[in-house]
């Protein structure tokens, strides 16, 4: 099933008919886009780091499973399963997966660059 969106058409989805993309060895990404949002379910080996970057769109992420290391310009933080981390626009920000993990990143606007496939920074993950 493809992720990309359609005008005013209700959609009943399973993540197992979602495309999974192998964006590295060690990241697999699976993605849902609305008209103004993007869901994404990320599963990121231990060791896994996705390199520093930014976007136009404001993110929260999600740990469902496993432990997320984030570095931005003037903090780091640890978030676990349970907990949250809102990631305001244009904030550079990098992540290493300190455990098997699996998290939903919800951006807002939608991420048109993915639908773009305008993301290799994703594809340099380690």
């Amino acid at each position: 099933m493809s992720a990309t969106k359609t005008a005013n058409a209700v959609r009943h989805l399973s993540w197992s008919k979602i495309e999974r993309e192998q964006m590295s060895a060690s990241l697999v990404r699976q993605y849902i886009s609305g008209e103004k949002t993007t869901l994404a379910r990320v599963e990121l080996k231990k060791g896994c780091v996705v390199p520093e970057h930014h976007h136009e769109n404001e993110q929260i992420c999600v740990v469902l499973q496993g432990a997320l290391k984030f570095r931005m310009p003037d903090s780091e933080c640890v978030i676990r399963a349970g907990e949250l981390l809102v990631i305001p626009p244009h904030v550079p920000h990098q992540a290493e997966a300190m455990e098997e993990s699996v998290v939903f990143d919800f951006f807002a606007p939608a991420r048109a660059d993915w639908e773009a496939k305008d993301d290799s920074y994703l594809r340099k993950s380690k």
